[in-house]
């Protein structure tokens, strides 16, 4: 028994290999339909898993001023009203803004601390400690072409060039986190950006119950109406509600591709051409049964269906996790300039994997079989005339 299937396959395939190029054209739009389709969903779900892992170990609470609904700086006479609410740690000001570096085109992102950052991973060297010092992320580095005991060079608010020494590269557990991160003293941090002292960018506010987290942040925007808390739910929920709508985004323009296929599988499901109902009538003449013949094809659909499958989602898998995405990243990434590079860590659903399998195999192999049945139950010898 089993020699008998293995002989039909047998027979399938070559029955392929006889109609090459027609398959071989059928293999290579199968082939790349499935290879876009899970590229997109490759890279939303190694974001979404990326910004998920980083925003476990986020504030629970951070607490911004909004002006005229614009992100403003806020005073540090917040930190003790909001330390006064019951159930609140300690309220850190946090210093920090962007800069856009008209050299490379990229935009990095300034920090000032006092003391160690609150930065999973290692660092290469030291924090800096004194005035004119820095550490900075991977991708700043190999942008810019420096190293430890090396010099950075910014122009701050008043258009001035800054010369930073570089103190320490950071080597994080993820690159997302730190890759254009520049980590300067804070009184460096408000003499770049030509800040006032009482004020900071933002509040991190400690809870001491997770589960009084978005009570904390009631009683925040109640005691301070111009402000606007943000818990850590909320980040996590705002990042997947942005991947997912940039993800929607390129699955919509990709629709159009994907009509294509459905037209190219419907067309095959509409009937056989005349050669393949003569070969169906000559194997019914010599001996064959209805059910070797739906085998046949088959194994016909099935060997296509999973060759096309196996190589869109390995070419998926290698632009993603080894090329960076370099066609789909810009859009789902979301950056207005130019983002130091960093490489995906690979995170791979095996549900997307199903999904994908199973919305691409079972249909092909599904419009294979069908067409071949209703030329297997005509008559041998009317199927060989046609």
């Amino acid at each position: 028994m089993i020699f008998r299937h293995l002989k039909i396959l047998e027979y399938a395939l070559g029955s392929l290999l006889r109609r090459r190029y027609k398959n071989l054209a059928i293999l290579v739009v199968y082939s790349f339909t499935i290879a876009t389709l899970a590229s997109i969903l490759f890279l939303t779900h190694a974001l979404k898993a990326e910004s998920t892992r980083l925003l476990a170990g986020a504030p629970e609470v951070v607490v911004q001023r909004i002006a005229a609904g614009r992100h403003a700086l806020v005073p540090l006479t917040y930190a003790g009203k909001i330390r006064s609410i019951p159930g609140v740690g300690t309220v850190t000001p946090r210093y920090w803004g962007y800069d856009y570096d008209g050299l490379t085109k990229a935009n990095y992102t300034l920090m000032g601390v006092d003391g160690p950052p609150e930065i999973p991973g290692s660092l290469e060297g030291r924090l800096p400690e004194a005035a004119g010092e820095c550490a900075i992320g991977p991708g700043v580095a190999k942008l810019r072409g420096t190293r430890i005991g090396g010099e950075l060079i910014l122009v701050d608010s008043r258009n001035t060039g800054v010369i930073f020494e570089v103190t320490g590269i950071f080597h994080p557990v993820s690159r997302l986190l730190t890759n254009d991160l520049i980590l300067l003293p804070r009184q460096d941090l408000l003499d770049f950006f030509g800040l006032s002292v009482d004020r900071a960018t933002d509040l991190r506010v400690q809870v001491y119950n997770p589960n009084e987290i978005d009570t904390v942040a009631a009683k925040i925007k109640a005691l301070l109406p111009d402000t606007r808390p943000i818990t850590r739910g909320e980040m996590v929920r705002t990042y997947d509600a942005v991947f997912n709508w940039r993800s929607g985004m390129m699955l919509s323009v990709f629709g159009a591709a994907l009509i294509a296929f459905c037209i190219l599988a419907w067309d095959k499901a509409t009937g056989l051409s005349a050669e393949e109902r003569r070969e169906i009538g000559i194997l019914k003449a010599t001996g064959w049964d209805t059910g070797d013949v739906l085998e046949l094809k088959f194994w016909e659909g099935l060997a296509v269906s999973l060759t096309a499958f196996l190589l869109g989602v390995t070419t998926a898998y290698v632009h993603v996790f080894f090329f960076g995405a370099t066609v789909l990243a810009p859009v789902l990434k979301g950056w207005s300039v130019l983002f130091p590079s960093f490489d995906l860590i690979p995170y791979i659903d095996a549900y997307q994997v199903f999904v994908i399998a199973f919305l691409t195999i079972i249909p092909y192999v599904a419009s294979t079989v069908i067409p071949s049945w209703k030329a297997a139950i005509t008559d041998p010898e009317q199927a060989m005339r046609s």
